[in-house]
């Protein structure tokens, strides 16, 4: 019985810790947005998606640093309730952008596949605030 108490007090005690080190980030930046938009990081990429009804931005930061666009694209897909709507992102200055008429709101699901410098795409998801 004590060999049982001392197993689980051990396995409680190391949950914890990996539990702890989930939370801590192993870089200094952070992941807030300077564009308005919402931040979502895959691969030590932020990523800021700015949707608006006639406008649609991502923002690239590679370890808190704009990261370079000048040859990347990215597709993305908007849904919006039951409604589907594919958008081209091309570069613009530090951004990739499209513009448009754009269904967009609180609550849209946001898909990108994002190409840098040929590269095979990357996947980010997003939810509109």
């Amino acid at each position: 019985m004590k060999t049982q108490a001392l197993l689980a007090s051990i396995t409680l005690a190391l949950a914890g810790s990996a539990f702890a080190a989930g939370d801590k980030h192993d870089h200094a930046h952070e992941h807030k947005p300077m564009h308005g938009g919402v931040v979502v990081e895959v691969k030590d990429i932020d990523y800021e998606l700015v949707a608006k009804p006639t406008m649609i931005q991502l923002h690239l930061r590679d370890h808190g640093k704009p990261a370079d666009v000048s040859k990347a694209s990215a597709k993305l897909t908007l849904l919006t309730g039951t409604e589907k709507q594919e958008v081209e992102l091309k570069p613009a200055g530090d951004k990739l952008e499209a513009s448009g008429a754009f269904k967009v709101g609180p609550g849209t699901k946001v898909v990108a596949l994002v190409t840098i410098a040929g590269k095979s795409a990357g996947s980010v998801r997003f939810t509109v605030k």
